[in-house]
């Protein structure tokens, strides 16, 4: 998982990535060190195709508050540039992953 430290990687990543997974979080929060390994290991397993990044909004916090993210975790998707689906603080990582399942197959159906 590639860290971002500047919002022009981060619309940069945005505009040419067809599937993009974007976790902020900080140094201070435990629950974001918690899900980053599983976030991870899951959807590397289930959606070999998504670009995954982090961004610390302790050291970033200018892409953060661009992004409207005050709270943490933040997780966000993006599927051909769109923002699909957002979950914030608390929430379950396999919803998540099941509520991109079929935008993910549409994307990249073989």
């Amino acid at each position: 998982m590639q860290t971002i430290e500047t919002l022009e990687a981060l619309e940069g990543l945005k505009a040419d990535k067809d599937a993009l997974l974007i976790l902020f979080g900080g140094q201070e929060c435990n629950v974001c060190h918690a899900i980053k390994p599983k976030l991870i290991e899951m959807v590397s397993e289930r959606f070999p195709n998504m670009e995954m990044v982090y961004v610390d909004c302790h050291l970033t916090t200018d892409i953060c508050s661009q992004k409207g993210v005050f709270t943490l975790p933040v997780v966000q998707v993006y599927f051909g540039g769109q923002k699909f689906v957002e979950e914030v603080k608390s929430f379950s990582l396999v919803k998540l992953l099941d509520d991109c399942q079929r935008p993910y197959s549409m994307m990249f159906s073989d």
